[in-house]
């Protein structure tokens, strides 16, 4: 049941002090359940009785009550309602925060009553993660106080079901994170549809992502020009793998297969377990990387290391980039084709440039003097992308510079990096194996499609 309310009265109830509006809210679902249901299907278990409600209405934190009031969403069955609230005064100490659209790190501090010194120190141990840099709609965020000092202890960050991070206090000054991943399992999948209007249109209606949009055009782009080749009636399939922790999914997916069919004509590529795209034949799709983010040779000051230990605390600090010492306003390259993804100014990490190449592979350039980019921008391996610098926390003027393979800092200097033309002469065998895998499954999935389309066409159907 709900309450369904006059926008006049719903007016002049957003004006009244928030106690008054919990002790109206409380009466009345108090009234409504003594009115509506008979004292015998009443909860006599509850853990609150009437009188104790209304003593710790109060209690129930502003926006949560005035979302629930003006929502139609206010308990009218009494235990569901005792229920609710005994949830929400069931952690002494510990403050549940839902990000929401516009809001800012330091206005979710303000409300969960952690001072702004606070918020500076996890802000200092985030600096090698840099995850509340990018807070969105659906993340949380749970304060853990001492329920005697009142002192924050720790805070955790909700990104998915597959993806949570610890920022834990080690003394006065300083907290450290522990980044906490859930591999879960990948279900594959296959999403298909026909073009009409635009291939993005068509794709999202599809089901696919606006991420994995720019993924299938990145990688057919040199193939097909998505703005004056696509025609209505193309039809697509994209194969891909899909994150579940459980039953939640964490929106986390890789494209393993695309085809694009144009009449008599097909586009494909196809992910192999090198991490890189090919075409049917085995031609690469994805550009060649550089190693070094410069083009002048510099000296490694600070190598990655992820075993480093805090000079302050001890712990162990890892430090996921290569430090290129350099003087300010030095050239910064982007090692391969991209999407500038962030562009931000952090007070630790100075600012910083974060471009995603492709599913795969992930670049950032930290304590940059300026950015010649913005985000949004597609860039080509070599291109400028900034300036080198000397922001944020830093001993000197120096490039800070990570390379992320799958979502994990790695060594740019020694990993394996997307080299070559096309597959080696000895895997094309179980790169043509898997190809046909792949094409069998769209294949099959174009069929029963066919066959849906015929059987809703049959008179009386």
């Amino acid at each position: 049941m709900q309450l369904n309310l006059p926008q006049n009265t719903k007016n002049r109830l957003q004006g009244l002090p928030v106690m008054h509006l919990g002790a109206l809210a409380v009466v009345t679902a108090i009234t409504l359940t003594a009115l509506l249901w008979p004292e015998s299907s009443h909860d006599e278990q509850s853990a609150w009785t009437a009188s104790e409600l209304l003593d710790h209405s109060a209690l129930i934190r502003d926006e949560d009550l005035q979302h629930d009031f003006f929502n139609h969403n206010l308990f009218l069955d009494e235990s569901e309602f005792l229920a609710s609230l005994n949830a929400r005064q069931a952690e002494p100490g510990v403050f549940h925060y839902s990000i929401q659209q516009g809001d800012t790190l330091s206005t979710i501090f303000d409300k969960a009553a952690v001072g702004q010194t606070i918020m500076h120190q996890i802000l200092a141990a985030d600096e090698q993660l840099l995850a509340l840099d990018i807070l969105r709609p659906g993340n949380h965020l749970t304060f853990r106080k001492d329920v005697e000092t009142g002192h924050l202890e720790e805070m955790e960050l909700y990104i998915h079901a597959g993806n949570r991070v610890i920022y834990r206090r080690v003394d006065e000054n300083n907290f450290e994170f522990e980044e906490k991943l859930i591999p879960g399992s990948w279900e594959q999948q296959i999403v298909s549809g026909e073009i009409y209007g635009s291939f993005y249109v068509s794709a999202i209606r599809a089901g696919l992502s606006k991420s994995e949009i720019l993924e299938v055009n990145k990688l057919m782009g040199e193939q097909i020009d998505f703005n004056r080749h696509i025609r209505a009636g193309d039809r697509f399939q994209v194969i891909r793998k899909a994150q579940f922790v459980e039953t939640e999914a964490t929106g986390q997916s890789q494209i393993q297969a695309i085809r694009l069919q144009q009449n008599n004509r097909a586009y494909t590529a196809f992910l192999f377990e090198d991490g890189n795209y090919y075409d049917a034949k085995g031609e690469s799709l994805t550009r060649a990387f550089r190693r070094l983010p410069h083009d002048q040779n510099y000296r490694i000051s600070s190598p990655f290391n992820p075993r480093r230990l805090h000079p302050v605390t001890r712990r162990v600090s890892p430090h996921n980039g290569t430090d290129f010492a350099m003087p300010i306003g030095t050239p910064v390259v982007s090692i391969g084709d991209g999407v500038v993804t962030r562009v931000e100014n952090h007070p630790f990490a100075g600012r910083y440039i974060e471009i995603q190449h492709g599913s795969t592979y992930k670049t950032r350039y930290l304590h940059l003097h300026r950015q010649l980019v913005k985000r949004g921008d597609t860039v080509k391996r070599g291109e400028r992308i900034a300036l080198s610098g000397n922001t944020g926390r830093s001993t000197g003027p120096h490039l800070h510079f990570e390379l992320h393979v799958n979502g994990r800092p790695v060594n740019a200097m020694t990993a394996s990096l997307p080299l070559a033309k096309s597959v080696p002469r000895e895997q094309l065998a179980k790169f043509n194996e898997q190809v046909n895998q792949l094409v069998s499954i769209m294949d099959t999935a174009s069929q029963e499609q066919i066959a849906q389309r015929q059987d809703a066409n049959q008179p009386g159907s």
